[in-house]
Order: C-alpha cells, then structure tokens, then sequence
C-alpha cells in the first residue's frame, strides 16, 4: 500500500489506473479504524480494482464546541488496518492541501441538513461533510465511494450532492458493523468508561424495542418512540434527539406504513453516540 499527501500524487495513482481500465473505488474517513472502516475497505476491495482510502480529520464539520483537537489519531495504526485490508493508496493530506489558502467555497445542501444531527450540532456539520467529500470526489474521481450506514443523515446527504451535482460517482452504504452487545462501532467508543460502554448498550436496545413495537402492529409513531423512549429512560439515557423519519428525504412520519428510520443521538458519558435502524412493516 502506497501512503501519499498530495492531490498530484494521489491523481497521478488514479489515472495509472484508469490507463489500464481499472475501476476505482474511494473509503473516505477520519480515522482511528474500527471494523466498521475495515468492512467499506474490504467492500471497496470486492468491487474495486484500486482502492482508495482518504484519512483526513476534517476540521469544517466540527464546531467550536465539539472534539476536533480530541478526536482520536493514529496514523501508523490506521496505516496498517487499511494495508491489511488490502487497500492500495492511503491519500492522507494536511489541512493546507484540502483547505489552501483563500478557499472560500461552502457546498450547503437544504431540506436534509435542518434535522437531526443538524439541529444539534449545527448546519455548518453538513456544509463541512458536502464540501470535503466534494473535494474528495473532485480530486480522486471513484466509480463509487463507500459509506457506513451508521450515519444514515450523512450518507442522504452526499447523496443529495452527488445527484444536484451530476457526479457519477456510485454511492454504496454498508451496514453499521456492531460489537457482541450490539453497541454500534464508533471511533468515539474510545471515550467510553467501563460504566458508560454498559450504559451505551441501551441506544441498540431501544432501537430493538421499537422494532419489536412494530412487529406488533403498533406502527403510529408515538407508540414506536415511546418504546424506544422507555429503554433509554430505564438506562438513565436523555437522547438529544429520537426521530422517526422518511429514510429518503428524512421528512417527519406519523406512522410506519412501509419503511422508516428510527434515528437517535446522545450524549453517554464524554462521548456523542448516534445509531439507527431501518423499521419495515410486512
């Protein structure tokens, strides 16, 4: 696996590539590798036939208060899962080479960025997440890009730019990948105590409990969040914010008539936790 730092240098890989009629396929990330990183590269790889793993803390998606200076880094580590994954290129650039100076363009997506994780965090998260990987986009040109399902809010809003940009770049959602007790995998499970990783079992659970509640045929909304409610109240978990959405255009649902996402972020311990399920009625 080649370690590169430059638009040029990770250009000049791609268009190897394509000279020879290869399909490239680009893992953006931030880092500090779980499984959840490991299975877009290794999913990547099944289709791929150069892989692209793009590691860069993007800075224009953290706010003042948030965990950019905290946010786990280990690039050698890091290094090594993705090599052992069978990437090709690791493109991991400093801040200059993405952000240069006098870079003054902002990529805001409206109607999917208000909600959710937007509303908590702030809308400059999402204008953050469009912009970089617009620029990832732009620089490493992938037949397709590889995101977790986990953030299910981020994954609708690239797909969002990459359809009122015309790109061509196939988007591809992977399942969240989740430890034994069903905890989602996160890079901020790493601030976790042993009390508070406990604690954080309850966000999977009361997704489950919803789940459950629609199994039953309880499909208004309000039976569904109460269910999902309940669990995290008995797990001394107030959520930032517990949401039954449209999976597509994240509108507000009153009911699970077909499919729906059951969104939930907050705050266990020092770390922000998000999770989701899709819920179907058969």
């Amino acid at each position: 696996m080649k370690i590169v730092r430059t638009r040029t240098e990770v250009r000049a890989e791609v268009a190897a590539a394509r000279d020879r009629g290869k399909i490239v396929g680009l893992v953006p990330t931030m880092g500090a590798f779980h499984e959840g990183h490991l299975s877009l590269i290794r999913q990547a790889r099944a289709e791929s036939d150069l892989v692209v793993v793009s590691l860069f803390v993007n800075p224009t998606q953290f706010g003042p208060n948030e965990d950019l200076a905290a946010y786990p880094r280990d690039e050698a580590r890091d290094a090594r899962l993705a090599e052992e994954s069978r990437a090709d290129v690791l493109f991991a650039p400093p801040v200059d080479e993405v952000y240069p100076t006098g870079f003054a363009t902002n990529i805001h997506v409206s109607g999917l960025t208000e909600v959710m994780c937007g509303a908590s965090r702030g809308e400059h998260h999402f204008d953050g997440v469009a912009t970089v990987v617009t620029k990832l986009f732009q620089i490493v040109a992938p037949d397709a890009a590889y995101f977790g399902q986990k953030d299910a809010q981020q994954v609708l809003v690239v797909r969002r730019v990459v359809r009122d940009l015309d790109m061509t770049v196939r988007i591809v959602a992977c399942p969240i990948v989740r430890e034994a007790d069903g905890l989602a995998m996160s890079s901020r499970n790493v601030y976790l105590d042993a009390d508070a990783r406990q604690q954080a079992t309850a966000l999977n659970r009361a997704l489950t409990a919803a789940e459950e509640s629609v199994a039953r045929g309880e499909t208004r909304a309000g039976d569904v969040l109460d269910a999902a409610r309940a669990v995290l109240a008995a797990a001394g978990i107030e959520p930032e914010y517990l949401d039954l959405r449209s999976p597509d255009d994240l509108h507000t649902l009153d009911r699970v008539e077909s499919t729906a996402l059951l969104a939930v972020a907050a705050r266990v311990g020092s770390a922000r936790l998000i999770d989701n399920r899709i819920l179907e009625v058969h």
